[in-house]
C-alpha cells in the first residue's frame, strides 16, 4: 500500500507540473487576449464603451475558465484514484497560504489575481465528486474534501462580486448554484446544511467560513483526513478564545449567534455548556447565564 501511495503520488507530481506548466502557458496567452480586447474596447468614445469593454473582460474570463476545466480534466483523468483523496488539496493549501493571515484575514485583492488558479483547484474537486471511488472514501476525508470545498467557494462567490463590502450585499449568496460537481450543481445553502451537517460533527461550524467578520477564522492551511480530528479541536479552541466573538467565564457567556442558530448540533451529546466546557479553557458553570453577541457580516478582510 506504502509502495502504491508513493507511486500515486509520483504520478501526481508529475501530473501537476504538467498541469502548471498548461495553466502558466494559458495565463500568458489570456493576458495577451485581455490586453488586445481592452485596448480595442477602449478606442470606442460612445456612451456604450464601458458596456463592452465589460462583456470582452467577461468574455476573456469564460475562455480561461474553458481552458482550465479542459486542461485539469486531461491531466487528472489520468491519474486520480482512491489514494490521492487525502493528498490532492495541496493547491488549495498554496492558496491559502499565499492569501489568508495567521489571523484568518482575507486579501481578497490578491485572491482575485490568482482566480484562475483557484478555479483549477474547484475544478479538480469537481473531478473528484464525479469519480466512483469517491462514495467509497474515509468519513475523515469526505469532511476535510466538503469542509475545502464550502471554504473555497465562499472565496469563488465573494471575488465573483469583488469589491463588496459585505456577503449580504450578494443577491441570495448562499441559494445561487454556481458549481457543477458532476451531474449536479451544488450551493453554499445545500454543501453546509445536507452533506456537512448531516455527518454529525459540530465542529465544522468552527471550520466553514462564511466571509464575514464574526465568523471564525479562515485557516490558513488546508484541512486533510490525517490530520482532521486535530484541525477540527484547534478550530474549535481558537473560536471559543477569541474574545472578540465569544466571552467566556465561569457564569456568564456572552457567545457567537452561531451556537444559537445551530443548538441542536452541539446539543447531540449533552448540554451546550457540556460541549464548551470539552473545548475551553474555562471551567463553566451548568447554570451560566447565556447571551448572544451581535454578528457582524462585513467581510473578514
Amino acid at each position: 500500500m506504502k509502495q502504491l501511495l508513493a507511486l500515486a503520488l509520483l504520478v501526481l507530481f508529475c501530473a501537476c507540473k504538467s498541469t502548471k506548466q498548461t495553466v502558466q502557458n494559458t495565463q500568458i496567452a489570456t493576458n495577451n487576449f485581455k490586453k488586445e480586447a481592452i485596448a480595442e474596447a477602449e478606442i470606442k468614445t460612445d456612451n456604450n464603451s464601458k458596456t463592452e469593454t465589460k462583456a470582452l473582460e467577461e468574455n476573456t474570463v469564460l475562455k480561461a475558465k474553458t481552458e482550465i476545466k479542459q486542461d485539469t480534466t486531461i491531466v487528472f483523468n489520468q491519474v486520480l484514484t482512491k489514494t490521492e483523496h487525502s493528498n490532492i488539496h495541496f493547491l488549495w493549501n498554496e492558496l491559502l497560504q499565499k492569501h489568508v493571515s495567521a489571523n484568518g484575514n482575507v486579501n481578497y485583492k490578491s485572491f482575485k489575481i490568482d482566480h484562475k488558479k483557484l478555479l483549477e483547484y474547484i475544478n479538480i474537486l469537481a473531478i473528484l465528486k464525479s469519480k466512483p471511488e469517491f462514495d467509497s472514501i474515509s468519513r475523515e476525508e469526505k469532511l476535510a474534501f466538503w469542509i475545502n470545498a464550502y471554504n473555497a467557494l465562499t472565496i469563488d462567490l465573494i471575488i465573483k462580486n469583488y469589491p463588496v463590502k459585505n456577503i449580504k450585499d450578494i443577491k441570495n449568496p448562499w441559494e445561487q448554484r454556481l458549481w457543477q460537481f458532476g451531474d449536479k450543481w451544488y450551493n453554499l445553502e445545500d454543501i453546509e446544511h445536507k452533506i456537512l451537517r448531516k455527518m454529525d460533527e459540530p465542529r465544522i461550524h468552527f471550520a466553514i467560513v462564511c466571509a464575514s467578520y464574526s465568523c471564525p477564522k479562515l485557516q490558513n492551511t488546508a484541512f486533510t483526513a490525517d490530520n482532521l480530528e486535530q484541525q477540527l479541536t484547534l478550530a474549535t479552541q481558537e473560536f471559543l478564545s477569541d474574545t472578540n466573538r465569544n466571552e467566556i467565564s465561569e457564569n456568564t457567556l456572552k457567545l457567537s449567534k452561531i451556537f444559537r442558530w445551530f443548538d441542536k448540533d452541539f446539543e447531540q451529546n449533552g448540554s451546550l455548556i457540556d460541549f464548551l466546557n470539552k473545548y475551553s479553557n474555562v471551567t463553566i458553570s451548568a447554570k451560566a447565564k447565556i447571551s448572544y453577541k451581535d454578528y457582524n457580516w462585513d467581510l473578514n478582510d
